[in-house]
């Protein structure tokens, strides 16, 4: 039984990837601070949640999930439980997330997405798995107009600190790779969106707002666009790119280097659905599913934005075959069903 590491597993993306890992019999442990950046109950829920499922998948002598409450800032707990369990696999996940949010708290990101990652790294250095998967942002991209956003794009111009910090990680783990011959791949996530997910994204604010009959605030004035990709989508290609461990490409051309591509066991990919969608024609797609008109206002470009995103996958699709299915009307549905089941509200 492989053992995988999941930090970041009371949160979105690494509660669901969990759950599937579960189900496929792998052995998780599953690490999260369990901070209060939003509701700690809906973290609480989907730890519960993953013990449940565990329950459920697992022969009686088999313990397939396990929940360990750390803060990566602290390193020697990372090291303590690496040394303990020797994991196959670790996928990292954990970090402060939110643009907006950096603006006025860029010490949580510098503490977590920067100290509390090269701990994850020193990790891996003193007991090697036999690959590392974290998590990067499309926002690394910035002030790139060029669409769609390509890995082999330069980004050096974030927009905030939050993308600082994630482009920070692409750059230190590439290191790592290459001194310590520790094989990772970088993940840059397209605005994942499904149930059970973060209530500081738009998608799940504006379903709140919309039951409540409150405003919901539309930034750029409605211009704006984004690769919103589904959850099970998103798991489907982490778990396809496991067993797909990065061994440094040959083709690496050190006079004209490619940002994509290395001699050093490392890879970046896009991850998103390569459909960008108008914020207009998405709220009307989650009004129609709600069956409430939301209540609009209409306010300037936020600091720390961007106006596009769109995933460029081919590589990704060459490698593992990735291809997004669900659609933003199927998948915005599963949400709002989710939604009116677990908090049930009352202007239905």
């Amino acid at each position: 039984m492989k053992k995988i590491l999941v930090t970041g597993s009371a949160g979105f993306i690494g509660f669901h990837l969990s759950a599937r890992l579960i189900s496929l019999g792998y052995k998780v442990s599953g690490l999260d601070s369990v901070n209060n950046y939003y509701d700690v109950f809906l973290k609480e829920a989907r730890i519960n949640n993953l013990r449940q499922k565990a329950k459920t998948a697992a022969d009686s002598d088999q313990d397939l999930f396990s929940f360990h409450r750390y803060d990566l800032v602290d390193k020697g707990t990372i090291l303590e439980l690496c040394a303990n369990e020797q994991f196959d696999y670790i996928i990292h996940l954990a970090a402060q997330a939110g643009v907006r949010y950096s603006l006025d708290n860029p010490q949580a990101y510098v503490d977590s997405n920067l100290i509390g990652f090269v701990n994850v790294l020193e990790a891996c250095r003193k007991y090697p798995p036999q690959h590392l998967i974290f998590a990067s942002s499309s926002s690394v991209y910035g002030l790139n107009s060029k669409v769609p956003f390509s890995t082999s794009q330069n980004t050096d111009h974030p927009v905030s600190l939050y993308a600082a910090t994630k482009k920070a990680n692409e750059a230190i783990a590439h290191a790592y790779a290459h001194l310590f011959n520790i094989p990772v791949t970088g993940l840059r996530f397209f605005t994942v969106y499904g149930p059970w997910g973060r209530p500081d994204m738009a998608y799940f604010s504006f379903t709140k707002k919309i039951f409540d009959r409150e405003p919901i605030e539309i930034f750029n004035n409605g211009d704006l666009r984004r690769d919103f990709t589904y959850i099970d989508d998103i798991v489907n290609g982490i778990v396809a790119l496991l067993d797909m461990i990065p061994q440094g490409n040959p083709l690496f051309d050190p006079t004209d280097p490619d940002p994509s591509i290395s001699s050093a066991p490392f890879c970046l990919f896009n991850i998103g659905n390569n459909h960008p969608v108008r914020l207009m024609e998405f709220i009307a797609t989650l009004e129609d599913i709600i069956g409430i008109e939301a209540i609009k206002v209409f306010k300037p470009m936020q600091a720390g934005d961007v106006f596009s995103t769109h995933a460029e996958i081919e590589s990704l699709t060459d490698l593992v075959g990735f291809k997004p299915v669900t659609s933003l009307q199927t998948g915005l549905r599963y949400f709002v069903d989710w939604y009116k089941e677990y908090y049930k509200p009352q202007n239905i």
